[in-house]
């Protein structure tokens, strides 16, 4: 499923236009980046969780010549779903 599938099931569900189930789409997912881009978490009960990570700096290998690299320490989206959803899931 993309997302022009998600708007139309939502604006189906929800028995709104496209053009408004678009918009509620596009703001949950601008709160949800500002929020991780702040540090904070996002947790939607039943659903799951959206949590900022950081990654330490550490050492790689570059895949085509074998060569040692430094990869530079950098923070990151972890999505760890709830109960509801794994139960669903399986």
């Amino acid at each position: 499923m993309n997302k022009n599938d998600l708007v139309g099931k939502i604006a189906q569900e929800a028995d709104v236009t496209k053009v408004l189930a678009t918009k509620c789409v596009d703001s949950l997912v601008g709160v949800i980046k500002d929020a991780l881009a702040k540090g904070d978490g996002v947790q939607l009960v039943g659903f799951g969780t959206f949590q900022p990570v950081k990654r330490a700096a550490r050492k790689g290998r570059n895949p085509q010549t074998g060569k040692a690299i430094k990869i530079k320490a950098k923070t990151v989206a972890k999505f760890k779903p709830g109960k509801t959803l794994k139960d669903s899931v399986q």
